[in-house]
């Protein structure tokens, strides 16, 4: 069974709608410099790992209150027995968020094929050409397009993200995913957070502002039927 290395017994803010914790799994394929995560993704042994008793208790306890679980990361499609863990959460009638960054297609069409997940949040880390630069891995951009045909034709609830970093990703790149995406229903742009990063240097890195951001927006929106600013 995958190691659960955090929940959030409340996170309102990670499955919008709905009354939900979050599950957070150490470990993922991308090592993206500005990574507020960085402890889950390089040195998730760090973490004492919750165990399946507790956790199961913990849905029980939350019986005809709780709606959803988010399972997130690291990457979660990163572990191969996570089915296992989103069965056990389907038993109890909750709603599956699924945060992924794409890069495990055959995992995450299977996981829809077996209903285990209801809604899906996809980071678009870049234009396909600048994957490798900007999640420093040696990720397959075609397994990048296959998700995210994959999460259009899904019939799920779904989500796009992409988060947007000074000197990293910018204007012309949501330009490019914009296009990239082009005809999905939901696309949201995310503040990069210079707290716990992967790379030090990104420590000292200043967010943009929220009118560039809203800025961005304007690009993206003639693209999709909704464009969000995370947290507005």
């Amino acid at each position: 069974m995958v190691e659960i290395k955090g929940l959030e017994k409340f996170a309102p803010k990670d499955f919008v709608g709905h009354i939900s914790s979050t599950v957070f799994l150490g470990g993922c394929n991308f090592k993206c410099p500005y990574c507020h995560n960085s402890d889950l993704v390089l040195r998730p042994e760090s973490f004492p790992t919750i165990s399946l008793d507790y956790f199961m208790s913990f849905l029980d306890s939350r019986r005809n209150w709780l709606e959803g679980l988010c399972i997130s990361g690291g990457e979660p499609l990163f572990h191969e027995d996570l089915e296992e863990l989103l069965f056990c959460i389907k038993e109890r009638d909750l709603l599956v968020k699924l945060d992924t960054n794409g890069s495990f297609p055959a995992r995450l069409e299977e996981l829809i094929q077996k209903k285990l997940i209801d809604h899906i949040a996809m980071d678009v880390k870049a234009p396909l050409e600048r994957y490798k630069e900007v999640t420093r891995s040696q990720v397959r951009e075609e397994d990048i397009s296959r998700s995210i045909e994959i999460v259009k034709n899904s019939g799920l609830e779904y989500v796009f993200r992409t988060t947007v970093v000074p000197d990293l990703v910018g204007l012309e790149d949501i330009r490019k995913i914009s296009k990239m995406l082009k005809g999905a229903k939901s696309f949201q742009l995310q503040q990069f957070v210079p707290v716990n990063t992967l790379d030090s240097l990104y420590l000292q890195k200043k967010p943009y502002t929220i009118e560039e951001i809203k800025e961005f927006a304007k690009i993206a929106e003639p693209h999709f039927s909704e464009v969000r600013i995370e947290g507005s």
